[in-house]
C-alpha cells in the first residue's frame, strides 16, 4: 500500500514539475522574441508634452524649409 502512494506522490510531483518546465520554456521563448526583435528595450516618455517656445517653433520651420531647399536642390526631386 505504501508503494502505491509513493507511486501517485512520485507522478504528481513529477507531472508538476513537467508543467513548470513548459511554462518555463514558454516564458524564455517569449524573452529571447523581444529580445531578437528589440522590443525589449525601455522607452521613456514624458508625462506630459512640453510646449515649445517661439523661437523653437522658427527654428524648427527653418530647418525644414532647408531639408526641403536642399532635397529639391539635390536633383532627387526630378519632375517627369
Amino acid at each position: 500500500m505504501i508503494e502505491f502512494l509513493w507511486t501517485i506522490l512520485v507522478f504528481l510531483v513529477r507531472t508538476i514539475i513537467f508543467v513548470l518546465d513548459i511554462v518555463v520554456f514558454v516564458s524564455d521563448l517569449r524573452r529571447f522574441a523581444r529580445w531578437v526583435t528589440g522590443s525589449d528595450t525601455i522607452v521613456e516618455v514624458p508625462a506630459e508634452p512640453k510646449i515649445l517656445p517661439p523661437a523653437a517653433l522658427r527654428a524648427l520651420d527653418e530647418a525644414e524649409q532647408r531639408r526641403k531647399a536642399n532635397y529639391a536642390a539635390s536633383g532627387t526631386a526630378q519632375a517627369s
